[in-house]
């Protein structure tokens, strides 16, 4: 039996390769990275008081957000961009675009908490995995954008999150 992490994998590998930009994979790298960066910073920030956790009988949590952030992600940028690029002159769909594609991976995270491959933890839930979801995508286009203006918002945003969940600093030793 295979593991849900590893067929989400192949599912966004197969949804990047069929709907994702391929063609400007070069333009969006620096986003991708920085999608990647952010994903890694709040491991680091939650390691002694994680918020989630993924849960399996076969694989590690640690191997589980190594998959997400090195192959969901990119295929998440590749097709985001991808479904913007139809959108982008008309400025009235971003909302109902943000909200959509934040739709899509609250459903995504609301099946692997109803499978049991997802746990919450000290006060997260799938709502501010929703609220969450509602700010990324749009700052995954800001960085697109505007890369410089995003980092600001970002530590300003992960200190909010320090603050609201009561992060320790014991990483910094």
């Amino acid at each position: 039996m295979s593991d849900y992490r590893i067929i989400l994998a192949l599912v966004s590998i197969f949804i990047a390769w069929k709907w994702g930009d391929w063609r400007n994979w070069k333009q969006y790298y620096s986003t991708i990275l920085y999608l990647i960066i952010g994903d890694l910073s709040c491991i680091l920030l939650t390691a002694n008081k994680p918020l989630w956790q993924f849960e399996s009988p076969f694989i590690s949590n640690d191997f589980s957000e190594f998959i997400i952030a090195f192959i969901c992600f990119p295929c998440t940028c590749l097709v985001f961009f991808a479904l913007y690029s139809k959108i982008r002159s008309r400025k009235t769909l971003y909302v109902p675009f943000f909200l959509f594609c934040s739709l899509l991976y609250t459903s995504i995270e609301w099946l692997s908490y109803n499978l049991g491959y997802i746990t919450y933890h000290n006060g997260w839930n799938l709502y501010w995995s929703f609220g969450f979801n509602f700010l990324m995508f749009p700052l995954l286009l800001l960085h697109f954008k505007k890369s410089l203006w995003v980092w600001p918002i970002s530590l300003a945003l992960a200190i909010l999150m320090i603050c609201l969940f009561d992060l320790p600093f014991s990483i910094i030793k």
